[in-house]
């Protein structure tokens, strides 16, 4: 028996809000039989808004196209644009989408927070560029003033550094100064015991629950995640990207200051090694300086007890030739 289009209209706006978790098909069914784009649920969060945080671009284009309002604030204080919940969450695809729908990139939401700024905060450096190249600003600062560069170099994504870098980042007065020197101060902050501290603070260091640390190495850089356990299951956890080794040289290098060959290797070490980017971007920055005095800083690295050591002076006479 054909499907009555009047009783799928019936099922009215909740019906659509759980559509989006069934599949794009159960979300056609619904708009064809007149069910509105611009459904909310009881909180005021929109459909849109639901399908951006939950990664679903065929759900988020098809609403898109039946005219739903990519700028349109909802929730239950009418604060959360679906732009930022997808930039939030790393959604590039998301993004993408509703950009081309129109989507103002650089629109605040609720305490002042855009879309870039959610992306550059939390490292989604994909996210970033997709939002950078259909025109978010890349100085707009932040709700608390700060700028999307520093803020960059503080999470430690060097990918992100280098896309705002780009788009004109480093442009206004000082941000390239103010960006190293909190890439910098990263350098010397022993991010597992910041991210330990902070999270058993916020909910006590007690017998119910257990710390998980993880490493893990994407798009080159290490991502340093702690985490609270209870009963086997997270409840809590806070990430930070390592990178600040990278983004440190790639800043000086742009401002044109040389720092030491000690220095330089040691942040090859620091959280790494032959693969990841603090490795490269100081062995890299070594052949470029090139010189005997570099060629003997290597040597005598290469005669040194740590096996890492060794392997990174090998690595920089290696690219002197």
């Amino acid at each position: 028996m054909a499907e009555d289009p009047m009783a799928e209209a019936a099922t009215g706006e909740q019906g659509l809000i759980d559509a989006l978790y069934d599949g794009e098909n159960a979300v056609v069914r619904l708009l064809r039989a007149g069910v509105s784009a611009e459904t909310s649920d009881e909180e005021g969060t929109s459909a849109l808004y639901l399908a951006a945080v939950s990664d679903r671009p065929g759900a988020v284009r098809l609403l898109l196209a039946a005219g739903a309002d990519p700028d349109r604030a909802c929730g239950p204080e009418s604060g959360d644009l679906p732009l930022c919940g997808a930039a939030c969450g790393g959604h590039t695809e998301v993004v993408e989408a509703l950009l081309a729908a129109g989507a103002r990139p650089d629109l605040r939401e609720q305490f002042g927070f855009t879309a870039l700024r959610w992306a550059v905060g939390l490292g989604h450096a994909r996210t970033a560029q997709t939002l950078l190249s259909h025109g978010a600003d890349p100085c707009l600062p932040g709700p608390e003033g700060e700028s999307p560069l520093v803020l960059a170099a503080r999470r430690g994504s060097l990918e992100t550094v280098r896309a705002l870098l780009r788009h004109g980042a480093g442009a206004p007065d000082g941000a390239l100064e103010e960006a190293l020197a909190e890439a910098r101060r990263m350098l010397n902050v022993d991010l597992e015991q910041e991210m330990r501290d902070g999270l058993l603070e916020a909910y006590g260091d007690t017998a119910s629950h257990e710390v998980v640390v993880e490493r893990a190495v994407v798009d080159g850089g290490q991502t340093l995640t702690v985490e609270l356990v209870r009963n086997g299951a997270p409840f809590a956890g806070r990430d930070q990207q390592t990178g600040h080794g990278a983004i440190t040289t790639l800043l000086e290098t742009e401002l044109g200051i040389r720092a030491p060959f000690e220095e330089l290797a040691r942040r090859a070490l620091r959280y790494g090694g032959p693969d990841l980017d603090n490795w490269h971007a100081s062995a890299e920055a070594l052949r470029e300086r090139g010189g005997e005095e570099t060629r003997q800083a290597a040597v005598a690295w290469c005669a040194a007890d740590d096996p890492l050591r060794r392997a990174f002076g090998a690595d920089v006479l290696s690219r002197l030739g």
